[in-house]
């Protein structure tokens, strides 16, 4: 198959200007490089599109593929996830990975876990603020945990984003406002064990790839995962470890039916994390994981499996042709 890649290279948004921030979920030329070499070696002609604006310039010119291996992530707006895919659904271009409403869901925390949280998947209380008065109605108890509700890659989480009083939820909360411009997830503290699920697959025959535990270090930041955990010297602040066994189970449970009520597809990650019993939560969902080898959580978890860079990119095109059988059909023929 010819098969255009979507993606947005970091290199190329610092260069305009952005900060290291506000890039944190872009791609590296590695990643990029890794993806090609592997389609290639599966027998596919990968072809670079590059961001959604290069996608619209090349539909308009003319230009189609066979599918699109999307790992867009967007700049602009709540639904920046989904601006590839529902441009590739107008032009009737399959594509990997999930649908926008999935992508646009899923972005937005609050609303992730109302759904989730619909189908009896155990997540923290929770409240929204979209402005700072808002935060005078957070009855929740203390502590509590601050975070953007649309933003990625540990952007926001911090030194300041568990908050023990109302004075520093309102301080914080202020913050986050001022500095993202959109509405701040409030939820109760899960003072537990903190693991990340690789899922492969979509609907019923999505499974649990593996488990990892984020294990704070001594110089772990702030209480929580966040962007200076992930981005500043990650090695020196945290271990990613194989969860153990019935820690593993029980997150891949809660895991996958988060994924399969949020209706994701294909492969991604589920971030999980427990309360103070031990039992865990869902904390958001990654529907366009990270795939930067030797660097990325999937990535980690698919070694740990058993799985080279190029398994792993096979079995995301396997649920991706799984779904369209049409294209199967076509490259069994060829």
């Amino acid at each position: 198959m010819r098969i255009g890649v979507t993606y947005d290279l970091r290199a190329d948004y610092l260069a305009l200007g952005y900060g290291e921030e506000e890039t944190a979920e872009f791609d590296a030329e590695i990643t990029i490089a890794s993806i090609f070499e592997a389609l290639a070696s599966l027998g596919h002609e990968p072809v670079r599109i590059g961001h959604v604006r290069a996608l619209a310039e090349k539909l308009a010119a003319g230009e189609r593929w066979d599918a699109v291996f999307n790992i867009c992530e967007g700049l602009k707006g709540v639904a920046r996830e989904a601006q590839v895919p529902a441009l590739l659904e107008a032009y009737d271009i399959p594509y990997l990975f999930s649908d926008p409403l999935t992508l646009s869901l899923s972005l937005d925390k609050a609303m992730a876990k109302r759904v989730v949280k619909s189908f009896g998947v155990p997540t923290a209380d929770f409240a929204v603020i979209e402005r700072i008065e808002d935060a005078d109605a957070v009855t929740l108890p203390f502590p509590l945990f601050l975070k953007p509700v649309a933003e990625g890659s540990g952007k926001g989480v911090g030194a300041k984003s568990k908050v023990v009083n109302r004075a520093a939820l309102k301080r914080v909360a202020g913050e986050l406002l001022a500095q993202f411009r959109q509405p701040v997830l409030v939820e109760t503290f899960l003072s537990g064990r903190e693991f990340t699920v690789g899922i492969l697959g979509t609907g019923e025959a999505a499974e649990v790839l593996g488990v990892s535990e984020i294990v704070p270090k001594a110089a772990y930041v702030g209480a929580g995962y966040g962007y200076e955990n992930k981005e500043t010297g990650w090695e020196d602040k945290v271990d990613i470890r194989p969860a153990p066994p019935a820690e593993a189970a029980a997150a891949g449970e809660v895991a996958l039916a988060a994924w399969r009520a949020l209706r994701c597809r294909d492969g991604g990650r589920v971030d999980v994390r427990c309360d103070g019993a031990g039992k865990p939560h869902f904390i958001e969902v990654n529907p366009l994981a990270g795939m930067r080898p030797g660097y990325s959580d999937l990535c980690f978890i698919a070694e740990r499996a058993g799985l080279s860079y190029r398994a792993l990119i096979g079995r995301f095109l396997e649920s991706f042709l799984a779904r369209h059988p049409e294209l199967k059909a076509q490259r069994e023929a060829a």
